[in-house]
């Protein structure tokens, strides 16, 4: 019987050069030509764990203890070491409420390395008591309903974009997400003459807010910017009744005597 050979392990040769912050994030200055230290990563997992309780997987402080051992191991760095801006400007984690959405931003001497956006329960003080504020996702969702029988096509495509950019904070399109299905189907819906067949807002809007990876307060800003998506894309200039610009509008107004907004800042 023949037997396998184990493979042989792959043995790296160590980097010449050290692995450095402008290698790792996306930064500048003398800050980018700085080889990432030990004590740099020893003091953003400090600040990491007080503001989320642990070091997050795959986070600034994961990717810089990754490269401070690299460059570690290759003899390049002391384990005592840190950088110097780090040392003098600090590492910090800086917590952010804002209508409804935490924003927490991670930072060596002063430069950004790492963000991230999550939604946070707000109340908004009403003539009846208090209730929660609308999100943008639950925003979505209202469209889905009042507008579900309606063919998707790209003026809603547009709005969902923009709606699912402005929940989560970034201009990145989720794979697998809102926008992308909307998309999707609106290029699907292209090729009916009909409405039979056709993917409907309901279809893609059901449990909108579940399926945002962040969500947030509707802000009238929001609202105006994600009304102008859908202006821009439909040939007639219009709005559709119920739809996607129409639900975040109205949300908008719910929310507008309404917002929590507060700050913590910790620094290493």
């Amino acid at each position: 019987m023949d037997q396998e050979q184990p493979e042989r392990p792959q043995v790296e040769a160590p980097p010449q050069q050290p692995i450095k912050y402008g290698d790792a994030f996306n930064v500048s200055g003398d800050l980018a030509d700085q080889p990432i230290a030990p004590q740099d990563a020893a003091m953003m997992q400090a600040a990491e764990a007080t503001v989320f309780g642990q070091t997050q997987k795959a986070g600034p402080a994961a990717a810089m203890q990754a490269a401070a051992t690299i460059n570690e191991r290759a003899g390049l760095v002391g384990h005592e070491d840190a950088t110097e801006a780090a040392r003098q400007r600090g590492v910090t984690v800086t917590e952010t409420e804002s209508q409804g959405t935490r924003v927490i931003t991670e930072s060596v001497a002063g430069q950004v390395v790492g963000q991230f956006y999550e939604a946070t329960p707000v109340l908004a003080a009403t003539g009846a008591g208090r209730q929660a504020m609308v999100t943008i996702g639950e925003a979505l969702e209202a469209s889905g309903r009042a507008a579900g029988n309606k063919p998707v096509d790209h003026s809603d495509a547009a709005a969902i974009q923009a709606a699912e950019c402005r929940a989560t904070g970034s201009n990145l399109i989720t794979p697998g997400g809102l926008a992308a299905a909307a998309q999707s189907a609106a290029a699907y819906n292209d090729g009916f003459a009909g409405n039979e067949g056709r993917v409907k807002l309901a279809d893609i809007l059901s449990g909108a807010a579940e399926k945002l990876p962040a969500d947030k307060v509707t802000t009238r800003e929001d609202a105006e910017g994600i009304m102008s998506a859908e202006l821009r894309n439909d040939p007639h200039r219009k709005t559709h009744s119920g739809g996607v610009a129409e639900a975040v509008g109205a949300a908008a107004s719910v929310n507008e005597e309404g917002g929590v907004i507060g700050d913590t800042d910790t620094t290493v």
